[in-house]
This record gives C-alpha cells, structure tokens and sequence, in this order.
C-alpha cells in the first residue's frame, strides 16, 4: 500500500472521543491545560463544528467552479453537475470517494497535510485560498510560502536596487522567498523557471544539476549547508515544513543522508563563495546575512563582490538581464502591433 494509500486510509476514520467521555476538541487556556467549567467542551465543539462547515462550503465551490477542461477531463454529454464531481476530485487527488464525500458534509474526520496539499493542487487554489484550506482544516501548510509577511514592498524595492549585488530574502529553513535579477542568474540561468516550491537552498545545492554545478567547492559546501540545516531546525522539531523538508531531502539525496548522519552542527556565518557562472565565469563573493527579525528567522542574503574582476563580471551579468528583459519587451511590442495589424485587415475585409 503506498504512503498516499495508507494515509487516507487513516484520515478516513473520525476521531474518537477521549475514553473520559470529555470532548475531543477541549479549549485549552494559555498555560497548556484543558479548560474547565460548565460549557468549555461544548464551546469547543461548536467551533469545530462550524469550522467543518466552512471547510466543507469552501471545498464544494472550488470544486463547482472548474471545468473538466481545466484539468484535462473530457466534458462527457451528460454532465449537469457545475464544475467537477466529487469523484472526479478524489480521484485527481488520489483520495477515496467516500472520504472526500465525507469532507464535503462536514464529517468530523482526521485529514493530513498531504492530502490537504494534493486537494489545493486538485483545486487550483492561488495562495491566499491554500493558506485558507489550511487554517480550517486546523493544519500547518508544510510547504515553502510564495508569500512571506515580512516581504513588503520596500523591502522587494531595496532587492532591485542592490543590482548587481546578488540579493535575496530567505526564512530559517533556507526557503528563498524573494530575489533580485542578478541572484536570479548567479547560480542557474534563471531560478525563475525552478517551481517556487522547489527554491530552497539546502534542496538545490543536494538535488538540482544546473545549482550544483555553479558551486566550485561542492562537496564542502553541501556539508556545510546540511550542519547548518541541523542547528536551525534545533528550535523547528516537530514543525510540519520542516519535517517535510527533511524528509525530501533523504529521500531524493544519498549525499544528504550521509551529511545527515554525521550529526554536525555549524552556525549562520559570513564567507567567502566561489560560483562557476553560466553566463560570465567564476564570480567571488562575500556572503552576508543582515536579519530581518530578532528571532534570526528571515534574513536578507547579499553576496557583494570579493574583488575587482568579480565586480565587473557582476555589473556584466547585470548588463545581459536588462538587455534580455529589453528584447523580451520589445518581441511582445512587436507581436501585439502584427495582432493589431491583422485585426485591422480583417475588418477591412469584411
């Protein structure tokens, strides 16, 4: 039986009251206990009953507002539900029919951050309606944010004019969450193309050809990357994401399983890094964290010329995104004026 398999498997049975015949769902205070007094459990139970519902009304009209085309479903001639069924959902979920039938009346079943992830891709879900998925399923997103609260617009602002210095924002679990042009292009033609769920430092330099390569000293980099990996996540076990994280990490990674196991622990630290680039050859930089938070969570990640000759290769890097971004805008220009033009002959041929 496979992973997804067993999981829903379990997910499919409710949970059962404590054997103490109290609610399942008990209000806890601050302090960590159970909170007592004539009304707490069914207080509690109410919250999760409504919670339930509005997970369930979220799911049906996600559901009824996607076309079979949009996930590439044949119509069928007889299809009068709006949007896709049920079975057409748990199915492109790899989920039971009954489970997912279950969810969508409200059941009070246990559901994991798998399947959560798997209906939000189902779905289509943008950000904002995933990290909602998530907070009423009573669940932690174990993925990589597309969108962080620390970002704000200055701080995208002061990215863009570190050009050419290589620039990004990262969290403690080494999820780049935003990045200037010439970051974009140090390490790989264009981190761009790399799923957002798939930009992370540690999974990169362990799993991607293209980053791998950039680096001049591997072997003692990855080493690095997988000691500083262990002490951060000192003050994350038992988070979601980062359990996620580790656990990709093993199994796509021989090399990180054995790094892993070495149980070697290295604090964040400035250094110096050597980067083969693909567009203008070896760049020296000096890499630098200034935090952004007292927790030493989200950092800024800079990485300002070591000397001379990387300053110019830098400013050349630079000089080719801008010249690319010139050519792209101009292709479009150009295709929306033959558009317009074909437009225009037509009509005069009608």
């Amino acid at each position: 039986m496979t992973t997804m398999a067993r999981e829903t498997a379990m997910s499919a049975v409710p949970a059962r009251p404590a054997a103490t015949g109290q609610d399942p769902d008990p209000v806890r205070p601050a302090g960590g206990g159970v909170a007592s007094g004539p009304g707490a459990a069914p207080r509690a139970g109410r919250a999760g009953e409504i919670r339930r519902h509005e997970l369930a009304t979220f799911l049906r009209s996600r559901r009824e507002r996607i076309t079979p085309e949009q996930v590439q479903l044949p119509r069928g001639r007889r299809r009068r539900t709006p949007g896709l069924r049920r079975e057409e959902v748990a199915q492109l979920s790899a989920v039971g029919v009954t489970w997912y039938t279950w969810l969508e009346q409200a059941r009070d079943i246990q559901v994991s951050e798998q399947v959560l992830d798997a209906l939000a891709r189902t779905l289509l879900l943008d950000t904002s309606e995933r990290a909602h998925l998530f907070q009423l399923a009573g669940a932690v997103d174990p993925t990589p944010a597309a969108q962080c609260a620390v970002i704000t617009p200055a701080l995208r602002q002061i990215l863009t004019q570190l050009e050419p210095v290589p620039a990004c924002i990262q969290n403690s679990r080494y999820d780049i969450l935003a990045y200037n042009r010439t970051y974009a292009r140090l390490m790989m033609r264009d981190l761009d193309t790399v799923p957002s769920a798939d930009r992370n430092c540690v999974l990169l330099a362990y799993t991607n050809a293209e980053w791998r390569a950039s680096i001049v000293l591997l072997d003692e980099t990855t080493r690095l990357m997988a000691a500083k990996l262990r002490a951060s996540m000192a003050g994350h076990l038992g988070e979601p994401a980062w359990k996620t994280l580790l656990k990709r990490l093993r199994a796509e990674s021989a090399e990180f399983r054995e790094n892993w196991d070495r149980y070697e622990v290295a604090a964040a630290r400035g250094k110096t890094k050597k980067f083969a680039n693909p567009y203008v050859g070896l760049v020296t930089v000096d890499h630098t964290d200034l935090w952004l938070a007292p927790d030493l969570g989200a950092r800024m990640v800079t990485y300002a010329p070591h000397d001379e000759e990387s300053r110019e290769r830098l400013e050349r890097l630079h000089a080719i995104v801008l010249e690319a971004e010139a050519g792209a805008g101009a292709g479009a220009e150009n295709e929306d004026r033959a558009g317009a033009r074909s437009r225009v002959e037509a009509a005069g041929a009608v």
